[in-house]
């Protein structure tokens, strides 16, 4: 007889299969307004089922039944993925921003690598943790309010039956051990950029995103969207329509954390950023997934020129539809700061609305760029309490903390970040890349200024 073929499940992530992350998907289409709520007892059922290959064709059924429903009627948001659509509804743009100045230039788009590396590694060992743990490792290490790297001598003084609980092992990854900067999917992004750029040019378009994805890491290299997009690749579809096959995690944070290094090279041109921002997310995200990478790329090159945190927010939120869920949030967040709510009170509201257990809300672009707007606010201009205030909140630590180094860094330069933060770093930062490892960070800001227009 024959020997049955069959797939060894336990051997990759969920991120590996659609049918593992039915009730994310479930939870996407209700977000999106989609008229699925009837379902639910169908998502339910199949997920309770062993992983199986009859629960991966029951999935696949689901998955062509949802492309059929329509949108609620009482949904009150409009949420285009196509760039045409989006420059459409966007609010009114703010006034044009003066070019950026020559002679601070360079050590501003060195701060923006240092800042962005330094928020990153504040938040990694301390990425997944939920508050109670992640107020915990700061209490024992008097660290709380967080004004410092967390270190390994702060873990050593955990109890040996909490240090798997508050940071797990693959996670202790800390800068005092370190001889560079760690490698980190959100820093590998922006070395992505600077080798898309030189590669590909400024007219790069999608296509050539996911080719250099594929040529320049492996799989495991990506996380949630991004690694659904690149085995999207392997099987065939090509952007956009690689973001959208079985995809549940499309509006996830996975395209906020990609958009610095088109932010760094158009300084001053915040509609530029955006367009680049665009096409590098429209790969693996839709919606607002697109409209995070956009946003984050747009405040970062308003940031080069523009010293007011609230206008810079302003002009990352002119570039997406101002009938988007985002938009929406973003400005309650700045609403509730102009009308002198606390930063804990902020803090609380953002807590309250997305629930850090759950992982949708966890790492959605929209609860995190809430943190990132209530840092960039509360923070009013200063590096260290910007990025510890996003990190301290929790949520996807180093993703937050290196969205808002950037803009910092890019807005004030290398020269105004304490050394405490850079000296670290050690100048230095590991990749995942083929072909890259290590590289010198005066050498990426230096390459970073022949890629300007």
């Amino acid at each position: 007889m024959d020997k049955q073929l069959k797939k060894n499940y336990s051997a990759y992530y969920d991120w590996d299969f659609y049918d593992a992350s039915l009730m994310v998907e479930y939870r996407q289409c209700m977000e999106e307004g989609k008229d699925v709520e009837s379902l639910k007892s169908l998502f339910e059922a199949i997920q309770a089922l062993p992983q199986s290959e009859h629960r991966e064709k029951m999935a696949d059924v689901l998955f062509d039944l949802l492309q059929q429903l329509p949108t609620r009627k009482d949904y009150k948001y409009n949420e285009p993925s196509t760039l045409e659509e989006i420059r459409a509804l966007r609010p009114a743009v703010p006034s044009v921003l003066p070019a950026p100045d020559p002679d601070t230039l360079p050590d501003q788009l060195l701060g923006a690598w240092l800042g962005r590396i330094a928020g990153c590694v504040l938040g990694k060992c301390i990425e997944g943790c939920h508050t109670p743990e992640l107020m915990r490792i700061l209490e024992v290490g008097n660290n709380l309010p967080l004004h410092r790297y967390i270190t390994s001598e702060d873990y050593e003084k955990l109890d040996d039956d909490e240090k798997d609980k508050v940071i797990p092992p693959y996670r202790r990854i800390f800068i005092d051990k370190c001889t560079a900067a760690p490698s980190d999917d959100d820093t590998n992004y922006v070395v992505l950029g600077q080798l898309l750029i030189e590669q590909y040019g400024r007219d790069f378009t999608p296509a050539n995103v996911a080719a250099l994805w594929v040529d320049k890491q492996s799989r495991n290299a990506y996380c949630t969207a991004e690694r659904v997009a690149y085995l999207n690749f392997m099987k065939g579809y090509q952007p956009p329509e690689s973001a959208l096959f079985q995809n549940p995690y499309r509006e996830w944070i996975g395209a906020q954390i990609r958009g610095d290094y088109f932010g760094y090279i158009n300084p001053g041109d915040p509609e530029t950023a955006a367009d680049m921002g665009f096409r590098d997310a429209s790969i693996s995200h839709i919606k607002n997934g697109i409209y995070g990478e956009m946003f984050a790329a747009a405040m970062i090159a308003a940031a080069a020129v523009e010293k007011d945190v609230e206008k810079v927010i302003l002009h990352g939120l002119s570039q997406i539809p101002k009938t988007s869920r985002l938009y929406e949030q973003v400005m309650h967040i700045m609403d509730m700061y102009r009308s002198g709510a606390s930063l804990e009170e902020v803090r609380s509201y953002i807590h309250i609305e997305w629930n850090e257990y759950n992982i949708h809300d966890w790492c959605h672009t929209i609860s995190n760029a809430e943190i990132c707007a209530m840092a960039l606010l509360y923070g009013e201009g200063d590096f260290e309490k910007t990025i510890c205030y996003a990190v301290q909140t929790g949520f996807d630590t180093d993703c937050n903390g290196a969205t808002v180094g950037s803009v910092m860094g890019i807005m004030h330069g290398a020269q105004a970040i304490p050394e405490k933060w850079t000296a670290p770093l050690h100048g230095k930062l590991d990749t995942t890349i083929f072909g890259v490892s290590r590289i010198d960070l005066h050498e990426a800001a230096k390459k970073t200024l022949e890629h300007l227009r």
